[in-house]
């Protein structure tokens, strides 16, 4: 029976990662994140295929291309408050990056296609270190294929939207307790693999242009389930006795993972010919994450639900937008996410509180239909000291908290083909 027990806690707490997968930021375009990553009212590129479909029709150029990429330099640290112990998570680079296309068919009809990279980190802690029982590495990717097709209804109104492939996977170390080590005094430990993991969903938006220099955009995302059927964990240097809770090698899982709906509504202004205002906000409607189901391939495991009680939570997103020369064109930024994580569910990997992003950018006309867009994003996360209260074991609650502080720079670099 401990067997199953422990087999069952170590399936949920690894699984889970592979969605909430530490804190999450955003990167679908230089041109928005310069802004603040204001973009469902702005229309400005292709861009427009991830912030809001609507807008395309609205583009001047018959084709319209845009790709980028951003560099994530991270930085998580946890200390123990009552002994001193500090811990410093290695954060290995990351380059989530993103590719929009339209075509304007006609005047009244645009076709597009987005790819990019909504969710993506990598963490390593310290081998054998305090909260290794929680986690040691985790490595998330998914992508994000859509696509969408955007109608204009009349002078002043459009609507846009398609379908959404995502695919993604999962890999995630710890060690299997705080104590359990093999004859050489190894610890033991469980990694899970959980790759070429599928889901579909769908988007769909509005645009409203009152007046000439006003827009207001509306668009919604929504939730996602991505389902693993084989997925593996692997089990290694567990003592070799009839009293160890499991054996080395491979077990078989499946679970569901939903990722959130969001809504985002907005507006643009362009107040002088040579200044444009945007303000977002979005709404990611993370409490569809209250629990995880998990089904174990051997049918003597029984299926078991893991809540993780996460909350609905806001973000709130500033932009302006400066023309300074004919071939420049100046942007800056601010913004503040909410953390859906709520108290006693503070796992160090999900280390993400809630968050202030500072913003600018620019775009340079390299030629009339070449530009070259940069952006930076400094994100400060405010400082926590919480813990995990839902760990068990022997059947007991185990408490994991500290003193947690993560900040994240964010360099990109874009292109824009206006055709």
């Amino acid at each position: 029976m401990m067997k199953k027990i422990l087999l069952f806690l170590v399936l949920i707490s690894s699984v889970s990662v592979s969605y909430a997968g530490g804190y999450r930021v955003s990167t679908q375009g230089q041109r928005a994140l310069a802004m603040g990553h204001t973009g469902v009212a702005v229309v400005n590129n292709a861009e427009l295929a991830f912030f809001n479909p609507a807008g395309l029709v609205y583009l001047e150029n018959k084709i319209n291309i845009s790709a980028g990429v951003t560099g994530v330099i991270s930085n998580i640290s946890w200390q123990n408050t009552q002994t001193g112990e500090h811990i410093a998570a290695d954060n290995p680079f990351s380059t989530p990056f993103y590719l929009y296309a339209s075509y304007r068919a006609t005047d009244w009809l645009t076709l597009g296609l987005s790819v990019y990279t909504p969710y993506g980190s990598t963490v390593e802690y310290p081998t054998d270190w305090s909260g290794s029982h929680l986690v040691n590495t985790i490595d998330l990717q998914a992508i994000y294929i859509q696509p969408v097709v955007s109608l204009k209804l009349s002078e002043y109104f459009s609507v846009g939207g398609g379908p959404i492939f995502v695919t993604g996977g999962v890999k995630f170390n710890r060690n299997l307790n705080r104590t359990l080590t093999d004859e050489e005094g190894n610890r033991s430990n469980v990694e899970i693999d959980a790759s070429g993991v599928n889901g579909w969903g769908w988007s769909a938006g509005f645009m409203f242009n009152p007046t000439e220099d006003f827009r207001l955009g509306f668009h919604y995302r929504s939730e996602i389930i991505l389902e693993e059927e084989s997925g593996e964990a692997v089990f290694s240097n567990v003592p070799n006795s009839p009293l160890a809770p499991v054996q080395n090698g491979k077990v078989a899982f499946g679970a569901k993972m939903p990722m959130p709906a969001e809504i985002t509504v907005g507006l643009s202004y362009q107040f002088t010919d040579k200044w444009l205002f945007a303000f977002d906000y979005n709404r990611a409607l993370w409490s569809a994450y209250s629990s995880l189901d998990i089904n174990f391939a051997p049918e003597e495991y029984p299926d078991s639900i893991n809540p993780r009680n996460y909350k609905n939570a806001s973000t709130y997103r500033l932009g302006l937008q400066y023309q300074a020369m004919d071939n420049l064109t100046l942007r800056a930024g601010w913004y503040y996410d909410e953390t859906p994580v709520q108290s006693g569910y503070f796992a160090p990997e999900t280390p993400r509180n809630d968050s202030q992003g500072y913003t600018g950018g620019l775009s340079y006309q390299i030629t009339p239909r070449i530009a070259i867009d940069a952006a930076f994003t400094y994100l400060h996360f405010k400082e926590v000291e919480e813990s995990y209260d839902h760990y068990q074991e022997n059947g007991q609650e185990v408490t994991f908290e500290g003193l947690y502080k993560s900040n994240a720079f964010l360099p990109g670099l874009g292109v824009t083909i206006n055709l």
